[in-house]
């Protein structure tokens, strides 16, 4: 379960609504009026969205203006409400006696609102909530409620029926209808009304005026009332559409969903899933978002899909583009590949996403697609690639944002030798596609095809997965397809009562399942059960990705258990059977799949799904956590083991901490065991020590196993440091310690002995893990190994159960002892541990099965980025002596270290001073004479 900001829904509002407001919603006494006059709101809860309908609590604005200042209509400012979750007197509106459905509030802009004289407000921006938020009244469509605030003391005149549908959109009418037309001016003045430049009526001396127009043109129709007072002439309009009738034809044959590029880059074939709906457009750059004939799209025969054909394009151009959808709602392509926020976009550094093309302001609203003939694919490096085997696997998840401090692809991609000495061969991104704002650990999806931009763009990301290719590194994409969030186009396209639809094609109007975050999908209907395995096939064929980790995968389910959190576990065949479906279906895109389901049910049923060939979470992190803090009551670490579970193959992925869990050495040193003050387990280099003996019968269980980023150097920020979801403090200088990079070095050691040794994945396993006192032994042909440790914070004693007899080696410290009784006591102090086996096995880190010769110097830079010093890293499996070059992206040497004398064989760290260097890249090349290895440096201050 994911637990995101109670304020991303007050975000959701904010964030560029789905349209503009139905004038109706609310209406203005007086109907102009400035910002230093009083004026009088009145909502009417039966229009718009319509959720405030019969509602029976109090109704509260959430409300701020539009002003000078303001970069788009979602830039509301100066607010008025403390919590939108929390009521506000002065924001409460008042309930009419006759009309219960309609409420009013008096007040003067300026001062209700607070903005200063040097801000001009434009407009007044709105929304209608209950007291907690949980019913809010939008526009229809879903979007903000605007009210024009009049400058100056000029003339104005405006259309007050009918009704435009806001957003930019005209009204739609049949043939031979009659309007009625009717307007106002802010004084006496002459006004006349036409259509299309033909006078209909005209009075003179008034402040009103109504007349009768016939739809009689077909297409595109312009409606104008002016008011003249002297010299000055104003005017308004509205634009009503006769539209075609709608075409039915089949879907062209190979057109695709979204977008399917034809040839010669000056076609395009657009298709939109959107049953039941009566008519569409396609709006963009190349008809100036105006709903034209050309735009008018085909419905294919089963009423369910919208497409046409777009020609005389220009090759490589990228043209931004929308669906309207019924006339009224504007929406982005939800098989984009490339979106653009009006809200969020300007946040992205140009140096994470250079020259990112512009939002087309003053055209359109909200979200649009991008699409782009004639792109230049992407040619992949590594073309083959063996995926480590599930027993080999060791995970490491990590969120961009808080890893690096650029957030994006192409420093990740230069910071992997960090992961590769480690020993790390599965990298598990957390959600990347594009999610809800910028700042977010991505588990609010939206556009499910598109990489976020704030984290780089596709062919980084593409080039980032080659990276990791070559080192051998299977890359995971956490992937959300329990639920998505309003900025969805498909949540959009049916919505209704602040809530998905009951005839939507994807969603539950209502979460079926506790913990629900977002908009619930119903994985029993085949439209969902179609999109989500285009998702699924999407980024295995286009970015190459090795497998996913699905978020929530026990949602997947239609029993009705929205607070049951008990039935909601227990065992369901069809959840079974729709998630063997889907992995029956990625297997025949990749046969070698990873699939892994954080599921957390019953185990009756986990031990199915993991039968089948699914890979299931396994969160150990209490039990872990309980040893490393000396409370061994609880420490029982035996399920993080797949026989334990009664499962036939090591299908658990089981780990310590992840990004939902808080960290371990957090809980050590604020909540530690106190009683032994030798042994201080709130002393953090006691704490980390408890670290070490805890990876020692982690990695030591056969089976995959994950790694939640800087857990190998004991990161100690809380989970709950600024907000849950919120940015965590990038500890690259944690590296630098002594004890931290000990705990570096006992993972990594670990993990070499996990994947090289075959008694981890063929050999007899036992395990005595509970209690003080906790043993694992394994055993075949080869190798027989011996693990104990002491989780009390005083000495006890263990049998530690030998196999044999004879000498052991301590793997760890290089020890050994000569056992002449297998079962003779060993004293052991707190906390001490030893992984001994049977035969010396000597310490090292194995690189990538693809791993070039230069790479056997095996360098690498940390942090990085940095803003002061580097610590390079090297192995020297000979003497050599080193040279150390800096060079900019010119090829100019800046700086030249060396090492000193000649070194023997051994591993090093160098000091690389860069505070004195500009911002930038840098590429540090390292030189023993022989051996050369180069990485990149980003240098940021």
């Amino acid at each position: 379960m994911r637990i995101l900001r109670l304020m991303l829904g007050l975000l959701l509002l904010l964030a560029g609504g789905i349209t503009t407001a139905q004038a109706q919603v609310v209406t203005t006494q007086p109907t102009f009026f400035r910002d230093t006059d009083q004026v009088t709101l009145t909502f009417d809860a039966t229009q718009g969205n319509g959720a405030l309908a019969g509602f029976t609590g109090p109704v509260y604005i959430w409300t701020g203006v539009i002003t000078d200042k303001s970069t788009s209509n979602s830039d509301w400012k100066y607010v008025k409400s403390p919590s939108f979750n929390t009521p506000d007197p002065a924001a409460l509106l008042t309930r009419s006696t006759t009309n219960p459905n309609l409420y009013t509030l008096t007040f003067t802009p300026r001062t209700f609102y607070g903005v200063p004289a040097t801000d001009q407000i434009l407009k007044l921006a709105m929304i209608f909530k209950s007291g907690d938020g949980a019913v809010v009244g939008r526009a229809t469509g879903g979007g903000d409620i605007f009210v024009d605030v009049t400058q100056g003391s000029n003339l104005s005149v405006r259309i007050t029926a009918p009704v435009a549908p806001g957003g930019g959109n005209p009204l739609f009418v049949n043939a031979g209808t009659q309007l009625s037309v009717s307007g106002t001016a802010s004084a006496a003045s002459t006004m006349a009304l036409y259509l299309n430049k033909t006078l209909v009526t005209q009075q003179a001396n008034t402040t009103t005026l109504s007349g009768t127009v016939t739809a009689a043109q077909a297409g595109r129709n312009v409606i104008r009332l002016s008011a003249t007072s002297g010299a000055t002439t104003v005017s308004d309009s509205l634009v009503f559409v006769i539209r075609p009738t709608v075409t039915v034809a089949a879907l062209p044959a190979g057109a695709k969903d979204g977008i399917t590029y034809l040839n010669g880059g000056t076609s395009v074939i657009l298709k939109l899933t959107a049953p039941s709906k009566q008519f569409a457009y396609v709006l963009g750059e190349f008809n100036n978002f105006q709903p034209t004939e050309a735009g008018y799209m085909n419905k294919t025969p089963d009423g369910n899909n919208w497409w046409i054909q777009l020609n005389g394009l220009t090759p490589g151009q990228e043209y931004a583009y929308q669906y309207l959808v019924d006339g009224n709602l504007r929406v982005a392509d939800p098989y984009s590949e490339k979106v653009l926020d009006p809200s969020n976009d300007r946040f992205i550094p140009a140096v994470t996403y250079p020259n990112l093309k512009a939002y087309p302001t003053g055209l359109t609203t909200g979200i649009v697609s991008v699409l782009q003939t004639n792109q230049t694919a992407y040619q992949w490096q590594t073309t083959t690639f063996n995926r480590p085997a599930r027993t080999d696997m060791v995970v490491y998840e990590l969120h961009l944002r808080d890893f690096l401090a650029r957030h994006d692809y192409a420093t990740l991609r230069d910071t992997l030798n960090y992961l590769q000495r480690l020993g790390i061969n599965t990298v598990e991104l957390m959600p990347i596609n594009e999610f809800e704002g910028n700042e977010s650990w991505g588990y609010n999806p939206s556009f499910y095809f598109a990489p976020d931009k704030y984290y780089g763009t596709k062919n980084e990301l593409k080039r980032l997965i080659d990276e990791c290719h070559r080192r051998g590194m299977a890359v995971v994409l956490d992937m959300v397809l329990n639920h998505s969030f309003g900025q969805s186009p498909m949540v959009q396209l049916y919505f209704q009562n602040d809530k998905p639809a009951a005839n939507s094609p994807w969603f539950n109007a209502d979460a079926t399942h506790p913990f629900n975050v977002g908009y619930d999908f119903n994985h029993e209907s085949p439209f969902t059960k179609y999109f989500s395995k285009r998702v699924m096939e999407f980024w295995l064929q286009e970015y190459k990705v090795d497998g996913y980790r699905f978020d929530l995968s026990k949602g997947f389910t239609q029993r009705n258990n929205p607070n049951d959190v008990g039935a909601w576990g227990a065992f369901d065949q069809s959840r079974i059977d729709i998630w063997k479906d889907y992995y029956d279906f990625m297997k025949t895109v990749d046969p070698n799949v990873y699939c892994i389901l954080e599921h957390f049910a019953d185990n009756s049923e986990e031990k199915v799904l993991a039968d089948y060939g699914m890979m299931l979470w396994g969160n150990l992190t209490h039990n872990y956590n309980e040893a490393t803090m000396g409370y061994v009551s609880t420490s029982d670490f035996s399920w993080g083991y797949f026989g334990a579970r009664g499962w036939l193959n090591p299908n658990v992925v089981t780990y310590m901490e992840s990004h939902d869990e808080e960290r371990l050495m957090f809980k050590n040193i604020t909540y530690g065991n106190q009683a032994n003050p030798a042994h201080n387990v709130r002393d953090i280099n006691v704490a980390l020590a408890r670290n070490e003996a805890a990876a020692a019968f982690f990695f030591t269980v056969p089976g995959p196993k994950m790694i939640w980023q800087f857990g190998e150097v004991g990161y100690d920020v809380s989970i709950d440091e600024n907000g849950r979801v919120g940015n965590k403090p990038i500890k690259w200088e944690y590296y630098q310690n002594p004890n931290r990079r000990k705990l570096y070095n006992t993972y990594r050691e670990l993990i070499a002995l996990k994947k090289t040794q075959s008694v981890f994945k063929t050999g007899t396993y036992t395990q005595q893990l509970s209690g003080a006192t906790k043993s694992i032994h394994l055993s075949d042909a080869n190798l027989k190994v011996t693990v104990i440790g002491n989780f009390d914070v005083t000495a006890q004693s263990i049998n530690p159960e030998f196999q044999q007899t004879g000498k052991w080696y301590n793997y760890l410290t290089g020890d050994s002892i000569t056992v002449s009784s297998a079962t003779a006591p060993i004293s052991l102090q707190p906390g001490q541990y030893a992984v001994y086996t049977s035969r010396l096995i000597k310490k090292a880190v194995v690189l990538g099965t693809k791993a070039r010769a230069t790479d056997a110097l095996r360098l690498s830079a940390a942090p990085n980025p940095t803003g002061s010093s580097a610590q390079l890293h090297y192995e020297l499996k000979t003497p050599a002596t080193v040279t150390v070059t800096v060079q900019n992206l010119l090829g100019a040497t800046v700086r030249t270290v060396k090492a000193g004398a000649k070194q023997p064989v051994g591993s090093y760290q160098l000091t690389l001073p860069v505070q004195d260097l500009a911002n930038g890249v840098y590429l540090i090349r390292l030189s023993t004479g022989e051996l050369h290895q180069t990485t990149r440096l980003v240098v940021q201050h």
